[in-house]
């Protein structure tokens, strides 16, 4: 989209991502990768460690997606231009937060 992102510190990802060449690529970029080791897999060279406490910060992000997506708007993608898409995605999560302040007791 053209949009500046920053570099990101660790990768949140599933367990189909579990590959040396995966984890060593991601290594040399700079990125810490957080995926679930899977013992079985063939050609395995060591264990892996798994950060477990960022790893469930994976499901508050797919819970959150699931929820953005809910909106037709943003699942179809009707808006042209990426400042009318983020836009909209902005006032979308910020009607996410709201709801979740209203009602509480």
């Amino acid at each position: 989209m053209g949009l500046p992102v920053p570099n990101p510190g660790a990768l949140l990802a599933d367990r189909g991502y579990d590959s040396d060449s995966f984890r060593q690529d991601l290594l040399i970029h700079g990125i810490l990768p957080v995926i679930p080791f899977i013992p079985s897999r063939k050609g395995r060279s060591a264990p892996q460690k798994t950060d477990w406490t960022r790893y469930r910060d994976r499901n508050r992000i797919e819970r959150m997606f699931s929820r953005l997506k809910q909106m037709r708007r943003i699942a179809i993608c009707y808006d042209k231009t990426a400042l009318f898409f983020m836009s909209f995605l902005n006032l979308a999560a910020a009607r996410l937060r709201i709801r979740s302040f209203v009602n509480v007791s």
